[in-house]
């Protein structure tokens, strides 16, 4: 008992001694210390170690991933607030005539036996599919930057906007991004554990 207690003791004292930092390690995330989104109070944010060796490609890539699930974030959490509060398409949602509000909200339009259908789920998928792998990308490899899907096709004059103007978007879709992350996690989240949430409503 006592060893273990010992042992206890020294993995804690262990846990508090000033780690070894490697030179080349601190060079290397400098490289992204004024990136996109490194920004206070926690600058660049990679506990763990990602983009440590300084890897532009990688970097790059991560962030294209970033934006990406922060703008499906974005529409999810926002779905579920809009159908939360009452509001749906109007209309039948297959060839039965089932409408858009006849089934429920969040998990519960998707499972159990009040859900769609598994061909229905199957068809979303494969929707989701063919935006992942056609549409949402670089097709044209032209884009200025992680997330730019424009491919010459739209542009709602983004290029009208200043450098610093165009940078300060992408950092509020940025942050946006992150924060739906977040809140559509814990929507998930609070709709296995129940009860009410203010706006909301009930789970």
């Amino acid at each position: 008992m006592k060893s273990v207690i010992i042992a206890s003791l020294i993995a804690s004292a262990a846990a508090f001694a000033p780690a070894a930092q490697q030179k080349a390690t601190s060079t290397s995330l400098a490289a992204f210390e004024n990136e996109l989104g490194a920004q206070a109070p926690l600058g660049l944010f990679d506990p763990l170690g990602l983009v440590a060796a300084g890897n532009q490609d990688r970097f790059d890539r991560l962030r294209y991933v970033e934006v990406k699930h922060g703008r499906i974030c974005m529409l999810a959490f926002l779905g579920n607030i809009i159908t939360r509060a009452g509001l749906h398409i109007p209309g039948p949602i297959d060839m039965e005539g089932h409408t858009f509000d006849s089934y429920g909200n969040g998990w519960a339009a998707v499972s159990g036996p009040d859900g769609i259908s598994q061909a229905g789920v199957y068809q979303i998928i494969a929707f989701i599919g063919t935006l992942e792998l056609v549409v949402m990308k670089d097709v044209n490899g032209t884009g200025d930057f992680p997330g730019d899907f424009r491919n010459g096709l739209l542009d709602f004059g983004w290029d009208k906007f200043s450098p610093e103007t165009q940078l300060k978007k992408r950092a509020v879709e940025l942050n946006n991004g992150r924060a739906a992350m977040m809140g559509i996690l814990g929507l998930m989240m609070h709709e296995q554990l129940g009860g009410s949430l203010p706006i909301v409503g009930p789970m």
